[in-house]
């Protein structure tokens, strides 16, 4: 069984959200690309949110509009041992430095958790943070359950965290 890892964080510094997966699957992997599974609802439940159509986007095209949106990705494994995609198949994990990263993220409002695992992990690497933590139904296709209308409802909290804070929209229109 081959050690996997994680890839480096996309973000910027006005990011203002960070969406936390836990380790790549293998067709992401391959590809190199976050979210590469053409049935992962990733790129769907964030365009959603943002209301663009990230799916209709070559990749790089994706982390540009994932940017500009105030949002950032990475993962809360930093390498594990794993047999396929699955998160319950993890070993051996050894964690990404979440709060090393965040401290240079002068924006950042919230992390949003991409499924149980990354929350897990993340959000007890995380307590104590002055952020919004975010747990989310995950995007795998592994994770059909619950129905995609609904993990878009949940999804489109994300939303809320990349408005400008309240203080600075003092004195705009509603």
């Amino acid at each position: 069984m081959s050690r996997k890892s994680s890839f480096a964080p996309v973000v910027a510094p006005g990011t203002r959200l960070l969406i936390l997966g836990s380790l790549p699957g293998e067709r992401s992997l391959a590809e190199r690309r976050y979210y590469a599974h053409p049935r992962n609802q990733f790129w769907r439940l964030v365009g959603s949110a943002i209301g663009r159509d990230l799916e209709a986007l070559e990749y790089e095209a994706r982390l540009e509009a994932l940017l500009a949106a105030g949002i950032g990705l990475w993962d809360t494994v930093a390498s594990a041992t794993r047999t396929g995609s699955l998160d319950a198949a993890i070993r051996e994990a050894e964690h990404n430095p979440l709060a090393e990263l965040v401290a240079t993220l002068p924006e950042l409002r919230a992390l949003a958790f991409n499924g149980a695992t990354s929350a897990k992990i993340g959000m007890t690497a995380l307590a104590g943070s002055h952020l919004a933590l975010l747990p989310l139904p995950s995007s795998s296709p592994a994770y059909a359950s619950m129905p995609f209308a609904e993990k878009r409802r949940l999804w489109a909290a994300i939303g809320e965290f990349l408005r400008p804070p309240l203080a600075s929209r003092a004195g705009q229109p509603q």
